[in-house]
C-alpha cells in the first residue's frame, strides 16, 4: 500500500513558494533550524570515535540471509572497536544495531522524518532524529570511515553513489565501500563496467573504489585496513 503523503520539513523546504507568509515558516527561518540540527548532530556524534555506516534495505525481514549477513557484519566491525551507524531503522538497519550491540560495540540509530512514520528498532545506544536529509547525509559521511552498502532501494543507491562521487571527486579519501549481496548486485555490477566504464563515463579503475565480498569479517577487515 502507497504510505499517505504528508508534509515534512523537507517538503516543506524544497517548495519553490511561500503559501504560508509567516517568517516562522518561511526559508530564512529555516535556515535556523538546520543550522540548530547541524549544531545538534556534531555535539552527539563528535566525540563517538570510530564508526562505519551500514546501509540497506527497512523491509528486509529477520529471516533473509541479508539479515544475517547484516547482523554478522555489524558485529564484527564491533570487535574491531568500530562503532556501527545506520538509519535507525528496521531490516538490514536492525540487523547491523543488533550485530554491533550484540558483540559490545557501540551502536547508533540517525533517523529520518519520513511522510510514513519510521521507528526507531530496539538495539540502538544513541539515537539521533533528523528532519532533514541532507543534514543527516552530512553525518553519515563526516563520522563515519567507510560505508558498507547491502541490498537495498532508491535511498540505498543514493548513499552508495554519493559516497563513490565524493571519492572520486577527492572530496574525501581513505573511504572504502564495501558492497555486500553479490547476487542482489550482480547486474548493476556488470552494468557499470560494460556501459560506464567502457564508454568513458568514468576514468578505468574508478570501480576499485568498490569492494565486493559476502564474507563479514573480509567487510570488516576491508574497512579497518582501508580507513
Amino acid at each position: 500500500m502507497k504510505p499517505v503523503w504528508k508534509e515534512n520539513e523537507d517538503a516543506a523546504l524544497l517548495r519553490c513558494d511561500d503559501r504560508e507568509g509567516d517568517f516562522t515558516r518561511s526559508d530564512t527561518w529555516r535556515v535556523f533550524r538546520i543550522q540548530a540540527e547541524i549544531v545538534d548532530g556534531f555535539e552527539q556524534l563528535s566525540k563517538v570515535g570510530r564508526a562505519c555506516t551500514v546501509f540497506g534495505s527497512a523491509r528486509m525481514p529477520e529471516d533473509h540471509k541479508y539479515y544475517a549477513m547484516a547482523r554478522d557484519t555489524g558485529a564484527a566491525l564491533a570487535k574491531h572497536n568500530v562503532a556501527v551507524i545506520t538509519g535507525g531503522g528496521p531490516g538490514i538497519m536492525q540487523a547491523a544495531n543488533e550485530g554491533a550491540r550484540g558483540a559490545g560495540g557501540l551502536s547508533i540509530g540517525c533517523n529520518i522524518e519520513l511522510p510514513h512514520e519510521q521507528k526507531a528498532n530496539p538495539f540502538l545506544d544513541i539515537d539521533i532524529d533528523f528532519r532533514y536529509f541532507f543534514v543527516r547525509k552530512l553525518m553519515l559521511v563526516k563520522y563515519s570511515v567507510g560505508f558498507v552498502i547491502l541490498p537495498g532501494g532508491f535511498g540505498t543507491m543514493d548513499e552508495l553513489f554519493e559516497a563513490l562521487t565524493l571519492a572520486q571527486t577527492g572530496k574525501i579519501e581513505k573511504f572504502p565501500v564495501v558492497v555486500m549481496g553479490k547476487d542482489y548486485w550482480d547486474g548493476m555490477l556488470q552494468w557499470l563496467q560494460s556501459s560506464m566504464e567502457d564508454q568513458g563515463m568514468i576514468s578505468p579503475g574508478d570501480l576499485k573504489l568498490l569492494h565486493v565480498t559476502d564474507d563479514p569479517q573480509e567487510a570488516a577487515d576491508h574497512i579497518v585496513q582501508r580507513s
